[in-house]
């Protein structure tokens, strides 16, 4: 149940990120609410996860999968470009985003 908590933690916090830039300067209520709501969200369900895996580990993935998915995510909603080298930065990310979840120490 831990791992299904981050990963709606990872959800919440992308969507969170991905609206704070429809606020224009907190100027629009809705993503505004979108922003706010999803910030509590995340942070309830990976303080569930953090009942099932240590908390290093549970906030490292979190982050590294909210890095990865708000990327991504931005690039497609917002059109935003995205180079060469941030993929390669990306893709080092899922690589000990990776190397942690094959560690034995979970």
């Amino acid at each position: 149940m831990s791992w299904f908590f981050l990963l709606m933690g990872v959800g919440a916090e992308t969507l969170s990120h991905v609206a704070l830039k429809s606020t224009d300067g907190f100027n629009k209520p809705l993503p505004l609410f979108i922003v706010v709501m999803g910030h509590l969200a995340a942070f309830l369900f990976l303080s569930h996860a953090m009942k099932g895996i240590p908390v290093g580990v549970a906030h490292a993935l979190w982050a590294g999968l909210a890095i990865l998915s708000v990327t991504l995510l931005s690039a497609i909603v917002y059109r935003q470009h995205v180079d060469a080298t941030v993929w390669i930065g990306m893709v080092f990310v899922a690589i000990g985003i990776g190397m942690i979840n094959l560690s034995h120490g979970h």
